[in-house]
């Protein structure tokens, strides 16, 4: 077994695809849990030992939920030509279709979609079978996010594509039905790594951190620390001449590689939030991504919650650090994409000292109180996904849905928590040890019956 970090513990890779039916479950399904829960991770094919975490190629797992019963559980490699060991740099330039489809998987307008943010969107049936890259009907021009946005009020989805070279950033919009109808080259944009991004009901928010391309790097991953880069959050007003009129405002360095939401508050500033990591938070990350010699400790350790508050009448932009935390994989009630939310979620981890665990937080943003779920000994949660329960009356009533790696007993259950308090609901047993991984969506039935998802 290889000594890299990324390929052993909880992120030790799956070495087949299975699937298993009629899976056992404790406590009580709520029935509005019809559908399908599934999630991207990095994990190469047995004897390939990537230079960097990120290089491992995807694998998607799901778990189709029915009617208060767990049906199945599946996984499968993403079948790009990065899979067979196709290059991503050619004699002709990139090839988007040689990607690694492993940081994130979505739905949108019929298409289940698995994203790596240097690439083109592959898609997978509903079984997460690949079909193939898609382009959006020859309308994608570019690579696509990882993260992009779907507007609750239109089901637009917004995206980006960003790139080391000119053009450094791509602004697209594709309505419900799946067509791009927008696009435009963001002025000002440099090379400097973009991986997320915010949405508002009535602007963009682009985040440029201490961290750009870097062709001294020789992981993979051509990007690194550079004191010389100016940190800086864009914000950009939604429309067709919005490009022309972004605005760039510099922020203290660092790095924040998912955002949890932004909004505009009374005031008609933008409200920003993020994990962050400062420069030894990065050095840490870093060097466990490429199982660099005295890692010391894994990522996010030092990832704190930060809020930026850009006054856009005045110029002027406020930050602080929220909590001291370490998370990461912060989400919310998707509801509430671009609008202000109370209540926010993430996946706690230890700090650069060894200091606490893993575990699911909950944080009310109106009273400041942070409430945690804590995971257990030798226990990894992935990323919280919130799932709406019926007919519900407020931001948090509903379910958080995560997938828990158990180094102890080599087993992994998804287990269903009480937005509101965090209490487990359920637990269902899955037929083998997931390997921890990035981002997923829920996939609810409902969008199958009304033709929103193919296959």
């Amino acid at each position: 077994m290889s000594a890299k970090p990324y390929l052993t513990g909880h992120y030790e890779p799956a070495v087949d695809e299975i699937s298993a039916t009629g899976l056992a479950v404790e406590g009580t399904l709520p029935p509005e849990l019809t559908g399908r829960l599934v999630r991207n991770s990095h994990n190469p094919k047995p004897g390939i030992t990537p230079t960097h975490w990120f290089k491992g190629s995807g694998m998607v797992h799901g778990i189709r939920l029915r009617d208060g019963r767990a049906e199945w559980y599946r996984n499968r490699w993403v079948r790009t030509p990065a899979l067979d060991g196709a290059p991503y740099m050619t004699e002709q330039g990139p090839d988007l279709t040689a990607s690694t489809a492993g940081t994130h998987i979505v739905e949108h307008a019929g298409r289940l979609l698995a994203l790596c943010e240097s690439n083109l969107p592959f898609e997978l049936t509903p079984d997460l079978d690949t079909v193939g890259p898609y382009d959006f009907d020859g309308t994608l021009r570019s690579a696509m996010t990882a993260h992009p946005k779907t507007d609750p009020a239109t089901g637009e989805l917004h995206f980006f594509g960003s790139s080391p070279f000119p053009p450094y950033l791509i602004y697209y919009v594709a309505d419900a039905e799946g067509r791009i109808t927008h696009s435009a080259e963001v002025p000002g944009a440099t090379a400097a790594l973009k991986h997320d991004f915010a949405l508002t009901t009535g602007h963009v928010v682009f985040f440029e951190g201490t961290v750009t391309f870097d062709p001294t790097e020789h992981s993979g991953i051509p990007y690194s620390w550079n004191d010389g880069t100016p940190a800086r959050i864009g914000v950009m007003p939604r429309g067709r001449d919005g490009a022309a009129r972004i605005r760039w405002f510099p922020i203290e360095p660092g790095s924040a590689l998912h955002a949890a939401n932004a909004y505009e508050d009374a005031r008609g500033r933008i409200v920003l939030e993020a994990p962050t990591v400062d420069r030894e938070g990065f050095r840490l990350s870093w060097n466990w991504w490429v199982g660099a010699p005295g890692r010391g400790s894994e990522p996010n350790a030092r990832s704190w919650t930060r809020r930026w508050v850009v006054d856009l009448a005045a110029g002027s932009v406020e930050e602080q650090v929220v909590d001291d935390l370490a998370i990461e994989f912060p989400t919310i009630n998707d509801e509430f994409t671009g609008t202000e939310h109370r209540y926010q979620y993430a996946v706690s981890f230890p700090d650069h000292n060894g200091l606490g665990g893993y575990g699911i937080v909950k944080y009310d943003r109106r009273t400041g109180a942070r409430r945690i779920h804590e995971a257990g000994d030798a226990r990894l949660p992935s990323e919280a996904v919130f799932v709406p329960a019926a007919g519900a009356t407020s931001e948090d009533d509903g379910y958080l849905l995560t997938v828990v790696s158990d180094l102890k007993q080599d087993a992994s259950q998804l287990l269903v928590l009480d937005a509101s308090g965090l209490a487990l609901i359920a637990t269902v047993h899955l037929p083998r040890r997931v390997t921890a991984g990035i981002h997923g969506s829920w996939i609810p039935d409902t969008a199958l019956d009304e033709g929103t998802v193919r296959g």
